[in-house]
């Protein structure tokens, strides 16, 4: 049995050495070295895991390395997050965060809102308060769920992190693939709009209002609307959603023909200048009366500055500005767009805020940051230079599962998160990794206000920007934020936590049932 069974194997062996030599032209390795160079390609296939688990040390991986990603999971699984015998880190390196904890931080006292649940942080600001909107929305949470659409996440993805979403109170985006059926299990929905319309057009692509009333009529817990002028994976660039990963599910939700590629052309086709977006955008919000925002990556800021003021003239545009980080997300890009057009958050944000700043305009727009901030330390800074909220996308993925395999884009992701595929899909429980995202969620907010209240704060928002210090480098110097980035944070209205759990405008059924306000 055994000598039949090495016949066979010297046979499968023999025909694949043939097969290399005699009838592939493609790959020279494999027509010289037979056989064994087929190990090569598979090494390569498999490098990106190879480095993560024996290559690579806890700090050295990026996008995100190993220890970011053991954080991530053990929050999630409810495991221990706590790191012993000091840091790993080294304290010298260019752009290190160092928070500086006050001698007497915030001591809440026993009735106070934390003791009942220490996850509770909303939002300071109100969306659309400044423009007057008929249906303004205080975010129930400061970390929420980026735009990530359905076709490019799974259903089973998109559900699980929106029943995760509903348990812990945050708003879901829906990416610029439109509001699915998967967006709709309890959570705050935050409709993003891209250059292609997904959802609110007609088959040409051409936007419809009218699409877009039904979806709001239709749908209360829609809160928002998000129109996206880029990303910061690909800004300028456009998007596609390869047509093998689109289904009659994904052709019907994006309103797009089947058997194609579904394109985001690289720019709007509604409008070409800053009067006809701000145009756009209060259309859209007098139609809906809903808020209305713009999201964008970072590069030239003369348009910027032509918004600012602009705004400033007319008292109209956007109720709210995501600032998307270069550093990319969880849309695939060429290596070029991905590396090196944009800036990143940090520089990226406070430029943009400045702009808005020199026009009285700060305390007025709500800023949302997003770029890698799902950590306490590096959103605790973004709020510092004047976020009232943060977005994440890959650390949400990342705890229901994802292993930064960086297959997204291939349709062969093997948790199953970003495939249409419906055998890798059927590795997901729901139920169980609804409750992973809201546990890391749970975690990572908690642990925002525990730094807060160090620093002498009750709430994220009154972080100020010498309450940061960033490593330079050089001979042991750090330098404060205010310095380093060239200006002082305008100080947000803030009234108490007791406050905001009184206000009626606040989001999130489900978690304000559960903190019993």
């Amino acid at each position: 049995m055994m000598s039949s069974i090495w016949f066979w194997f010297a046979i499968i062996l023999l025909l694949v050495a043939l097969r290399d030599i005699f009838f592939q032209k493609s790959h020279s390795i494999t027509h010289n070295f037979p056989v064994v160079g087929h190990i090569r390609y598979w090494l390569e296939r498999i490098g990106p895991e190879i480095r993560q688990y024996i290559v690579a040390n806890n700090r050295e991986e990026l996008p995100f390395n190993r220890q970011e990603r053991s954080w991530i999971y053990a929050s999630s699984k409810k495991e221990n997050n706590l790191q012993g015998f000091g840091t790993d880190q080294d304290f010298n390196s260019p752009g290190y965060i160092f928070i500086k904890n006050a001698m007497m931080g915030f001591n809440p006292p026993e009735n106070h809102i934390s003791k009942k649940n220490s996850s509770y942080l909303p939002a300071a600001k109100i969306i659309g308060a400044y423009h007057h909107r008929r249906k303004p929305f205080r975010p129930y949470s400061i970390v929420n769920i980026s735009g990530m659409s359905f076709g490019s996440l799974s259903a089973k993805a998109v559900e699980s992190l929106n029943i995760g979403a509903k348990y812990a109170g945050c708003y879901h985006n829906t990416g610029e693939g439109s509001l699915s059926p998967y967006h709709q299990m309890g959570a705050d929905i935050v409709l993003n709009i891209g250059t292609a319309y997904f959802g609110v057009r007609e088959l040409d692509g051409r936007f419809s209002m009218e699409k877009l009333m039904d979806k709001v009529n239709q749908n209360p817990n829609l809160k928002a609307i998000e129109l996206k002028l880029s990303q910061g994976a690909k800004p300028g660039k456009g998007g596609m959603l390869p047509a093998a990963k689109i289904n009659q599910e994904i052709a019907d939700i994006r309103h797009i023909p089947m058997g194609k590629d579904a394109i985001s052309p690289a720019f709007h086709s509604e409008f070409s200048n800053v009067p006809e977006m701000v145009d756009f955008i209060e259309r859209m919000a007098e139609s809906t009366g809903l808020p209305v925002g713009i999201k964008s990556a970072i590069g030239k800021l003369d348009q910027w500055e032509e918004l600012a003021s602009f705004m400033k003239k007319t008292n109209k545009g956007p109720d709210f500005i995501t600032v998307d980080g270069g550093e990319g997300g969880t849309g695939a890009a060429p290596h070029a767009f991905a590396d090196h057009v944009s800036m990143p958050f940090t520089f990226a944000f406070a430029k943009i805020y400045q702009i808005f700043q020199r026009h009285d305009l700060a305390d007025k727009i709500f800023f949302i940051a997003s770029g890698k901030l799902g950590f306490p330390e590096k959103a605790l800074m973004a709020f510092a230079m004047g976020a009232d909220s943060i977005n994440i996308a890959r650390e949400a993925m990342m705890s229901i599962g994802c292993i930064q395999a960086q297959k997204c884009h291939t349709n062969h992701c093997p948790t199953g998160i970003a495939t249409s595929n419906k055998w890798l899909q059927a590795g997901i429980d729901i139920t169980l990794k609804s409750e992973r995202f809201y546990m890391y969620h749970q975690t990572l907010v908690k642990e925002i206000g525990e730094i807060s209240h160090a620093c002498g704060y009750e709430h994220p928002c009154q972080m100020t920007m010498d309450d940061i210090e960033l490593s330079m480098g050089d001979n042991n110097r750090t330098m404060v934020l205010s310095k380093a980035l060239g200006y002082f944070k305008t100080p947000v209205e803030y009234h108490g936590l007791e406050n905001l759990a009184k206000c009626n405008l606040l989001g999130g059924e489900n978690a304000r049932n559960r903190l019993s306000l």
